[in-house]
């Protein structure tokens, strides 16, 4: 089996519809994919649509997820949710608190940028993003963020790439156009998911090209506090750090992913580079209880 656990669509920073996300992981020849937009459900029904419409004899099981933003420590990191219900409402209610804050963080952002001579707009960055200037971020709205401002540096040719925006320069954490925005403390982001009968996976955790990482010590906390397991094969971990993390994995009981992180044409790496274990799926499958992936 071919698995990959972590895809974004055009819900959230990915360039994909999420119909068009289901028909590239077939092309992929992926037997799993999962649908995991940052802190949004809503490309979760029109996933599911266009895997129920696939012409007869193609084979796809979708997962529905989302990646959700976290700080700890002063250090901003990612928990993928799976199999939750979207329904929990002290959960739904944090998604919708991040979201609405990403709007705020990114209208900051854009004005940043254009105090320091970027020849960007709000207006541009929505387009970008798929909002129709009247899209509030609610659960069926898309999402804004900074792949999408970097994105509009990219069309005003301020910067040649989405990657050469998060420098120091524009985008990057701490950098001259950075805004902070709230970021849910990970322990409790883990016991929202478990609430909702959802499985956490700390997302590409040891991804130092990033930014600051977080400590073992964290990674140790969040495992007592409920933590199912760790992305471990990931475009942004070299083979010393996978290796670092596995064997933390093993430790510490908790299965192992890997993945993508699919953004359509916003990143170069491709859906399946990296794939997940059957036997970290059946794990994965056995701890939630808010909802079934969605097979055909």
């Amino acid at each position: 089996m071919r698995i990959d656990l972590h895809a974004h669509s055009n819900a959230s920073d990915g360039t994909d519809t999420p119909a068009e996300l289901v028909a590239a992981a077939v092309a992929a020849g992926l037997d799993v994919v999962a649908l995991t937009d940052h802190d949004t459900v809503a490309g979760h029904a029109e996933a599911a649509a266009a895997l129920h419409a696939l012409p007869a004899g193609h084979r796809l099981t979708l997962v529905p997820g989302a990646e959700l933003s976290c700080r700890v420590e002063g250090i901003s990191m990612h928990l993928l949710a799976y199999l939750f219900d979207p329904a929990e409402p002290a959960f739904a209610r944090e998604r919708e608190l991040v979201r609405t804050d990403r709007f705020r963080r990114a209208r900051a952002v854009v004005e940043k940028c254009r105090e320091l001579g970027a020849p960007i707009t709000w207006e541009q960055v929505q387009r970008i993003a798929g909002l129709d200037g009247s899209t509030e971020a609610t659960e069926g709205g898309s999402s804004v963020g900074r792949p999408h401002v970097a994105s509009a540096l990219v069309e005003a040719g301020v910067v040649a790439t989405v990657s050469d925006a998060f420098t120091a320069d524009w985008l990057a954490t701490g950098g001259r156009a950075d805004v902070p925005k709230h970021e849910t403390d990970p322990a409790e982001a883990v016991r929202l998911v478990r609430a909702a009968g959802g499985v956490p996976v700390f997302a590409h955790p040891g991804a130092v090209k990033r930014g600051e990482t977080v400590s073992e010590q964290v990674i140790e906390d969040l495992a007592a506090a409920g933590l199912g397991g760790l992305e471990v094969d990931h475009v942004d971990h070299d083979e010393p750090t996978r290796a670092r993390l596995r064997a933390l994995a093993a430790e510490l009981g908790l299965f192992t992913t890997g993945s993508s992180d699919y953004h359509g044409a916003r990143k170069t790496v491709r859906l399946g580079a990296h794939t997940t274990a059957p036997e970290s799926y059946q794990q994965l499958l056995a701890q939630a209880t808010g909802a079934r992936p969605i097979s055909v």
